[in-house]
């Protein structure tokens, strides 16, 4: 079993910043893409974004902009990094390695003021 550990999550006012970290195993998280993907209540698990192994990005079309994906290969961990967050945005953030069962547990992303 993998385990993905994702943190970072919580409150924020609009118009805040977050960033969202997961942590994988060094084994898998080398040669993975990693996806973050969000759901918000009573709505379907949404692509954010992806990147891969080696660093290139591509991005939902609502997400570009204000949402960015990095990865520390030496940390085996993938950033998201969110800013200008508005109410829409409140949902539970997953992340994920491409083209496999493997998702981390979800953290919950808030913002209200």
């Amino acid at each position: 079993q993998v385990q993905l550990v994702e943190s970072g999550g919580g409150l924020v006012q609009p118009g805040g910043s977050l960033r969202l970290a997961c942590a994988a195993p060094g084994w898998i998280f080398s040669i993975s893409a990693m996806g973050w993907y969000r759901q918000a209540p009573g709505k379907q698990r949404e692509l954010v974004g992806r990147i891969a192994s080696g660093g290139r990005t591509n991005y939902a079309d609502s997400m570009k902009g204000r949402f960015t994906i990095s990865r520390d290969n030496a940390k085996s961990t993938v950033y998201l990094q969110m800013n200008n967050l508005n109410s829409e945005d409140t949902a539970v953030y997953y992340c994920h390695i491409e083209d496999s069962s493997f998702w981390g547990q979800g953290t919950q992303v808030t913002v209200s003021s």
